[in-house]
Formats: C-alpha cells, sequence, structure tokens
C-alpha cells in the first residue's frame, strides 16, 4: 500500500476532460484488488475518493457509483454530492464525492451506545430514512449501519453502487425484509423493540400495523440470520475490515486483526513452536499439542494439529484443514452470540500441494471446566444452579441453529465469569439436514447427561 498521505492525480472524464490533484490523507476502507477508499484534500477542502481498481468490473463499478449518486440527489435523499469522475495515473477508476463534515458511521455510534433505548432511537432514525428512500423506490442490496453516516440526527446513505432504483414505491413484503436486518441488531429476546421498530417503519410509509405484519418480519429476520452468518463466514476467510490474510512461502493464514495490531504476523508464524515451546503447555498429545502464551500482550492458546502421515495429510488436504473449520465455527457461534473463546488466527503449513499441519489460535478463556465447578465446595447452591441453567440455556441455542457439538464433554465447557463458555470445537457440526441433526443432537445430549448422573451420584 502507497505510504500516507500521497499525492493522487486524476484525469477527469467528467466534468469536461482536465487533471486534478488531491492529497490522500488517511484509508478509509479497502477490498484489495477491488476498492480503496480515502479521505483526502482537493482544492482547500476535505473530499471523499473512491478507487475502483477491479481488471474486468471496475469501469462498471464506477458508472454505477457516478449513476447511484446522481439518482439520490435527483430524489431529494440525504447524500454526498458528486463531483466528478476519472482516471488515475496507473489505469484505476476514480470518483470523488463530497465529505459529510463530522458526521461518524451509523455502525460506529451504534457500537458505542450501550443503553439498549439508545440504540433503538438510533435505529428508529435509520428506519425513517429508510422509509424515504423506499417511497422514493431505492433499495439497497448491501443494508448494513456502515452505510450509513450520522450527523447530528440527519442520516445520509453512502454507497450507491449497491442500490436498486425503480420507478414506484417498494412493496411492503421488501420493506420489512430490510427493517429486518436492522432489527437484527438488538438482542432476540428484545420482542417489545423489534415490534417497536416495525410500528415507527410502517408509520413513516403512512401502513397500518397489524399482527402479520410482525409475523413476517419475525420471518424475514430469520432468514436474515442465516444469510448474514454465510456471508459473515465467507469474510473471514479474506482480507476485510476485520481479517487479514497472509500468503508465505509454504504458509497461508488468517489472523483476526486487532491480534496482530502493531506487530508482524510473519514473525509469529516462523516462531510459532518455539513460543509453545515456551509456553504453558496444556495438553501434548499424538493428534494435537495445546499450549498457553502470551504474543503482542494478547493472553492466547495455540492449538497444533500435528502431522499423521501422508495419507492423514492427504485426507485434511482434500477436507481442509481441522484449524480452518475450527476457526469457522468460531466465527459462526461468535455471530449467534453463543460464548466460546474468540477465534484470532489459523495457520496452515503446506509442503508442495499437501497440508503439512496447522495451527489454531484463540483467545485464552479463564475458568473451571464444568465437572470441576460442580464438585467445587467453595461454590454456592445458588451459583451451581444459575450455571446449570445457563448451561442449558447455552445448549438450547445450539439447538435453535441445528449445532451439534460432537465431543459434549465436561472438559469442553468452561464456567467463566461472564458465565459458561464451549471450547473444542473440532468435531463441531452446522446440520442442514433435521434428521441427521436429531441423530447427533441426540449423541451429544447422552454424552453430557453422564455427567450429571456422575455428579448426581456424588452428591447421594
Amino acid at each position: 500500500m502507497t505510504e500516507l498521505p500521497f499525492q493522487l492525480l486524476i484525469k477527469r472524464s467528467f466534468p469536461k476532460n482536465k487533471t486534478e490533484s488531491l492529497t490522500c490523507r488517511s484509508l478509509l476502507r479497502a477490498i484489495p484488488g477491488r476498492r480503496w477508499v480515502y479521505d483526502a484534500l482537493w482544492n482547500g477542502g476535505d473530499v471523499i475518493v473512491k478507487l475502483f481498481g477491479h481488471k474486468i468490473n471496475a469501469r462498471r463499478h464506477l458508472k454505477r457509483e457516478w449513476r447511484g449518486l446522481n439518482l439520490l440527489q435527483r430524489r431529494g435523499l440525504n447524500s454526498p454530492a458528486p463531483l466528478f469522475f476519472g482516471k488515475t495515473e496507473d489505469g484505476r477508476w476514480a470518483v470523488v464525492v463530497e465529505k459529510i463534515a463530522d458526521s461518524p458511521t451509523v455502525l460506529d455510534v451504534f457500537n458505542k451506545t450501550k443503553d439498549i433505548t439508545e440504540k433503538l432511537d438510533l435505529l428508529i432514525l435509520v428506519c425513517k430514512e429508510l422509509a424515504k428512500q423506499h417511497s422514493k423506490g431505492v433499495l439497497q442490496k448491501d443494508l448494513h449501519l456502515g452505510n450509513f453516516l450520522l450527523r447530528d440526527d440527519k442520516v445520509f446513505a453512502v454507497d450507491p453502487g449497491q442500490m436498486y432504483f425503480s420507478s414506484g414505491e417498494v412493496g411492503k413484503k421488501k420493506s420489512l425484509s430490510q427493517i429486518a436486518i436492522l432489527a437484527h441488531s438488538l438482542p432476540e429476546q428484545k420482542t417489545k423493540y423489534i415490534a417497536m421498530l416495525c410500528e415507527q417503519y410502517l408509520k413513516a410509509r403512512r401502513w397500518r400495523f397489524e399482527k402479520s405484519d410482525m409475523a413476517l418480519l419475525q420471518k424475514q429476520l430469520t432468514a436474515h440470520k442465516k444469510r448474514a452468518v454465510r456471508r459473515g463466514l465467507k469474510k473471514s476467510l479474506r482480507t476485510s475490515k476485520r481479517c487479514l490474510k497472509v500468503k508465505a512461502d509454504r504458509y497461508v493464514a488468517m489472523f483476526d486483526k486487532s491480534f496482530c495490531q502493531g506487530a508482524e504476523p510473519l514473525d509469529f508464524i516462523e516462531q510459532i513452536d518455539a513460543l509453545m515451546d515456551a509456553g504453558e503447555v496444556l495438553k501434548n498429545g499424538n493428534t494435537c499439542y495445546v499450549s498457553h502464551l502470551t504474543w503482542n500482550s494478547k493472553d492466547i492458546v495455540v492449538k497444533r494439529y500435528n502431522h499423521k502421515g501422508f495419507i492423514h495429510s492427504l485426507r485434511h488436504t482434500i477436507k481442509r484443514s481441522r484449524a480452518r473449520r475450527c476457526w469457522l465455527h468460531g466465527h459462526r457461534l461468535c455471530m449467534l452470540n453463543i460464548t466460546t473463546p474468540k477465534p484470532l488466527a489459523y495457520i496452515e503449513k503446506h509442503k508442495r500441494l499437501l497440508l503439512w499441519n496447522c495451527y489454531l489460535v484463540t483467545e485464552y478463556a479463564r475458568g473451571q471446566k464444568l465437572y470441576d465447578f460442580l464438585r467445587d465446595d467453595s461454590v454456592t447452591k445458588q451459583q451451581r444452579s444459575k450455571a446449570t441453567r445457563q448451561v442449558a440455556e447455552l445448549l438450547d441455542e445450539l439447538g435453535k441453529h441445528r449445532i451439534s457439538h460432537g465431543d459434549l464433554k465436561h472438559s469442553n465447557i468452561l464456567i467463566t465469569e461472564n458465565g459458561p463458555a464451549i471450547i473444542d470445537l473440532d468435531a463441531m457440526t452446522a446440520h442442514k439436514w433435521g434428521r441427521l441433526y436429531n441423530l447427533r443432537r441426540a449423541k451429544d445430549l447422552e454424552r453430557f447427561a453422564e455427567l450429571f448422573n456422575v455428579f448426581t451420584n456424588e452428591e447421594s
């Protein structure tokens, strides 16, 4: 990436042929090989410049962005004003737009807000802006809170390249599908807040609120959650706002950017075995080696899945590595608000085309194994009762999303200060088919029940 700040020359295509000089000051967003968004200075004023670098579709992406910006302006909707577009010296297409001063994204404000009612008020502001868009035939294909800016109580739409423009109003079913996306930001148990959000939207569209509307919203909410998880898992396998993909020699790795911030991921990859040996060894078996250590001021656990011969490597090369599967399952559980140690990285070591061994890095979760917690004399009866109820709720959440653990024993549930957390996701499966899920679920619960039978016998 070019070192900031830097000068950017753009030969304008519209309006007029003229070369413009901008100073790019900071990178706001990047999708490598496709799109870069910079905060820039032009003619003494603040602007946003968006560069399109896709080898085939860059021009199409630019035209869609420029057309969308102009259509939003013509329809009287809040959005940055388009200024000009053209081509850079290195052949990338660029569009320059007005910068809305002092306007964080709604997502940033939402994440910093702790009070649930304030979060709801923020979503209602977005709802009302969406209602205006829908009434003027604008439908966002990639609706999320990061695509809105907030200045005072005014909401601005950005990223018009992902908007669909029609001559008529957006219908109720599609509208409620978009409200479901916003409602997904609220806790599921806050049904009354979700209903309030729906009611405010319908009021802005001058539609009557009916029971059938809430039923439709709940159905759309479930469908959206599934789509959001699928999209989130895809993003976790490429460089994105939160993740960094690293390829070097025989290594392929994914890192959480917060984990390697201020450090060099390649140094960690090259030293990982030595770091594990120097750490607190938790397990040293034939299949895996687990160590607790500190790196980049982070308290972490590293699990190495050992090489066990050619056939073993061939099988896991075809199936994909266990570290990669656990990375995905960890992200899946986090997106579903099911407590598990946060996945921080996975690393695959290859020999030619074969996967040789792999590593999974997660946050270190401090806590007692469930069985040890239940047998601890210092734990009160009320604490045991609370922990048992929370574990039951955790298992219900897994069931709600058709997820089987595959190895549900007491050592794989930790009781932490924040409640129970599920670990060791090697055998976890997210099922599409109900019959197979029911079989695996029954095995999980049967094994888990053995713990309580043993505990009950000891208590008596």
